[in-house]
């Protein structure tokens, strides 16, 4: 690019990003994620999915101080204490990538889900996939064609980990 700013954007999928990592022994700190989407990877507007609990909107509003741009997914309570409350993003976190594909020049998803595959091949066609941050070594085998695009999170865990102090 000649003089455009270059605008990068990132899609991440909350509670794949929380689990995967917590799946891993340890705990995310979103600021510090932020912070490093922004310095290491020029991230300029950071959208997280997630389920829409009202007894966590100070939550919310600590993640939108944080600089991430929320979207909310409805989710219905699980009345079944053995089955917890989900809010699946999926849809969500596709759509919203295409309705700001014309923003950005590329993207990073943060997901190692499978149901993104489609999505991560058409950014990839479209050369607008810029990285894949997958929150464990366990990521979905759909999504291993695209290896060259695909980060760790635990390879920046020292940077992000939430400390124990702060719990």
């Amino acid at each position: 690019m000649t003089n455009r700013k270059l605008n990068i954007y990132a899609f991440i999928d909350s509670q794949n990003l929380n689990l995967g990592v917590r799946s891993q022994g340890w705990k995310l700190d979103f600021v510090k994620f932020r912070v490093l989407l922004k310095d290491k990877y020029k991230v300029v507007k950071a959208f997280l999915f997630i389920g829409f609990i009202p007894e966590n909107k100070k939550l919310y509003s600590y993640l939108e101080k944080a600089d991430y741009k929320i979207i909310y997914k409805p989710v219905v309570e699980s009345k079944n204490k053995d089955k917890p409350t989900k809010g699946n993003v999926d849809a969500e976190l596709v759509l919203h990538t295409m309705i700001e594909f014309p923003n950005y020049n590329k993207a990073i998803i943060v997901s190692g889900d499978g149901d993104f595959y489609c999505l991560v091949e058409y950014l990839q066609k479209k050369g607008k996939l810029e990285k894949i941050i997958v929150p464990n070594k366990y990521y979905s085998s759909l999504l291993r064609k695209y290896r060259s695009y695909i980060i760790h999170a635990g390879d920046f865990k020292s940077k992000v980990e939430k400390r124990k102090e702060r719990d």
